[in-house]
C-alpha cells in the first residue's frame, strides 16, 4: 500500500519539470501527461502543488484518471491529518461573489407549473448556471451567427394546414433505427453535464426513460457510460457519439466498449475534426476575474499569450491534438463497419452532396448539424440544408434515415422539419438547461412540453400521425416575422 503523502511534500511538485496535483484526497504525477491532456497544460500547471478537485470533477468522469495515468502515477492517498485541513480550509473559505449569486439565484427558481415553454427553461438555466458553465454551454463559434442564424432559420417556414380531419386520437410516436420512441425527438450528444448539475447526464438517461426518449451519450460525457448505461431501463435505447482519436486502439476500444454495454448506434462526428475559438467561453474567466477585482490592464512586459488562446478557460476542452483530422469516406467508414456490427449514422453532414456520399457508402443515417454553432462559423442552418437536400436529392430519403438539430426550441420546429423529411430531432443544449435548472424533474419537464407542442401542433395541421407529416403541409417564405430572438 503507497504511504501517505503531506501537503507540504506535494506542494514542491509545482511547475511542468515535476507536477503533482490531489484529486478527492489522492495524489498525482501528473507531469508525463501534461503535453498529453485534451484540454493543454495550462489548467493542470494552474493547479500544479495543490487540491485540483474542484476543477477536475465537473468535467471528468471519475474514470478517467485511471484511463489516462499508469499505476506509478497514482503515488497514493493525502494524509489524514492534512486532508481534515483541506475540509476546515473549505469551509472557513470566503465564498465569491459568483458562488453567493448562484446560491441566491437557486434559491429564487420558479415553481415548474409556471414553466411554459423550452425558454422559460432557458432563462431559469442561465441565472442558476455559474459563469463559467454557462459560458460553455451557450457559447458559438466566433461571432455566434451560426449559432443565432440555426433557429431564425424555423422562421422561415410556415404551415398549410389541412381541416376537416379526423384528428381526436393523434400519435406522436415513431421509430428512430427501428427503435420505439415515444416523440420525434432524441437528446442530441453534449459533454460535461456535471457542470450544470452533480448528477451530470444521468438527469437525462433517467427523464428519458421515463418517458422513452433516445440519449446519444458524447464521447466526452463527464459520468462513466457503464453508470449512464447501468442507470438506463431495460427497454431504453441509447445511442453513442463517437469522437475519433487518432490513436485507432482507443477509437476501437470506445466502440467495442459502447457496443458491450449496449449501446444501439454509433454516431460518428464528422463536422469537430479540429476545435474552433469559441471566444465567449474563452473570455469567461477574465469576466470573473474583473468581478472579483483582478486587474485587467496591460502592464509592461506582457505576452501575447495567443498560443495559448484555447486553454484560458478551464471549460474550453481543446482536443486538437488527439482528434483524427485525417478521416476520409474510403478509410473511415470500412474501418468502423469492420469493428461494430452497430448501425452508423455521421453526425456533422452539412451540404447536399455529402448527403448524397453517406447514401451512397450505406451508412444507416445521417444527422444534418453544424455542432450547434460551435464549429464552422457561417456553415448553413441545418433546416436548409434540410430543405435543399428535400428539393434536390428527394431519393436520398429513402436509402437511409435523415434527422437534423440545432435551434430546435419549439413542437413547431420538430413538425417543420418531419414535414421536410426528417426522421426525428436532435436537441442538445436544452436538455443541458432543463438538467441545469431542475434536474431530472426539468428533463421530464421539456419533454412533456415538447410532447403538448407536437400533439397539439399535429391536431392543427391535420395530421394524426407522423406520417401525415408531408412536404405539401409546409411552405419557405422569402420574408421573415419578427424574429421571437428577439424578445429573448
Amino acid at each position: 500500500m503507497a504511504s501517505q503523502l503531506s501537503l507540504a511534500e506535494v506542494s514542491t511538485h509545482k511547475d511542468a519539470k515535476s507536477c503533482w496535483v490531489i484529486i478527492k484526497n489522492k495524489v498525482y504525477d501528473v507531469t508525463e501527461f501534461l503535453q498529453k491532456h485534451p484540454g493543454g497544460p495550462n489548467i493542470i500547471l494552474k493547479y500544479a502543488g495543490r487540491d485540483a478537485t474542484s476543477a477536475y470533477e465537473p468535467i471528468h468522469p471519475p474514470d478517467a484518471i485511471q484511463q489516462y495515468l499508469s499505476p506509478s502515477q497514482h503515488l497514493g492517498p493525502l494524509r489524514d491529518a492534512d486532508i481534515r485541513d483541506l475540509e476546515v480550509h473549505e469551509k472557513q473559505r470566503e465564498r465569491t461573489k459568483e458562488e453567493i449569486r448562484v446560491a441566491e439565484a437557486r434559491k429564487q427558481r420558479p415553481p415548474l407549473n409556471r414553466i411554459l415553454n423550452l425558454a422559460d427553461i432557458e432563462a431559469v438555466a442561465r441565472k442558476v448556471l455559474p459563469h463559467g458553465a454557462l459560458s460553455f454551454f451557450s457559447a458559438g463559434a466566433e461571432d455566434e451567427l451560426t449559432l443565432r442564424e440555426n433557429a431564425r432559420a424555423f422562421e422561415r417556414f410556415f404551415f398549410h394546414a389541412r381541416v376537416m380531419r379526423p384528428v381526436s386520437k393523434c400519435d406522436s410516436s415513431t421509430k428512430i433505427l427501428g427503435f420505439d420512441s415515444s416523440l420525434p425527438v432524441f437528446v442530441s450528444g453534449a459533454s460535461t453535464a456535471k457542470l450544470g448539475h452533480p448528477l451530470g447526464e444521468l438527469n437525462i438517461t433517467r427523464g428519458c426513460g421515463t418517458a422513452n426518449i433516445i440519449q446519444m451519450v458524447c464521447t466526452y460525457a463527464s459520468i462513466p457510460r457503464a453508470e449512464i448505461a447501468a442507470a438506463a431501463l431495460p427497454s431504453q435505447t441509447l445511442f453513442f457519439q463517437l469522437y475519433k482519436s487518432t490513436d485507432l486502439s482507443v477509437a476501437t476500444k470506445l466502440v467495442q466498449d459502447a457496443e458491450r454495454l449496449g449501446f444501439k448506434a454509433i454516431f460518428l462526428t464528422v463536422d469537430a475534426i479540429v476545435i474552433t475559438t469559441r471566444e465567449r467561453d474563452v473570455r469567461s474567466p477574465w469576466v470573473l476575474e474583473a468581478q472579483e477585482g483582478k486587474s485587467q490592464y496591460y502592464s509592461e512586459g506582457d505576452s501575447d499569450g495567443a498560443t495559448n488562446l484555447l486553454g484560458t478557460s478551464s471549460l474550453h476542452v481543446n482536443r486538437n491534438n488527439v482528434l483524427d483530422a485525417d478521416m476520409s469516406w474510403q478509410v473511415t467508414i470500412p474501418w468502423l463497419r469492420s469493428i461494430t456490427k452497430l448501425p452508423i449514422i455521421l453526425k456533422g453532414i452539412q451540404c447536399v452532396e455529402d448527403a448524397v456520399l453517406a447514401a451512397d457508402i450505406g451508412v444507416e443515417g445521417i444527422l444534418l448539424s453544424n455542432h450547434g454553432g460551435r464549429q464552422l462559423e457561417y456553415s448553413l442552418p441545418p433546416l436548409e440544408v434540410l430543405y435543399k437536400l428535400r428539393q434536390q436529392r428527394p431519393d436520398v430519403f429513402s436509402k437511409l434515415e435523415v434527422y437534423i438539430d440545432g435551434g430546435i426550441r419549439r413542437g413547431t420546429d420538430v413538425i417543420k422539419a418531419l414535414c421536410l423529411g426528417a426522421k426525428a430531432v436532435g436537441l442538445g443544449r436544452p436538455f443541458l438547461y432543463a438538467l441545469s435548472a431542475y434536474g431530472e424533474v426539468g428533463v421530464s419537464k421539456l419533454i412533456s412540453i415538447l410532447e403538448r407542442e407536437i400533439v397539439t401542433s399535429m391536431r392543427l395541421l391535420g395530421a394524426a400521425r407522423i406520417s401525415d407529416l408531408t412536404p405539401e403541409l409546409i411552405e419557405r417564405v422569402d420574408w421573415e416575422p419578427v424574429s421571437r430572438m428577439s424578445k429573448l
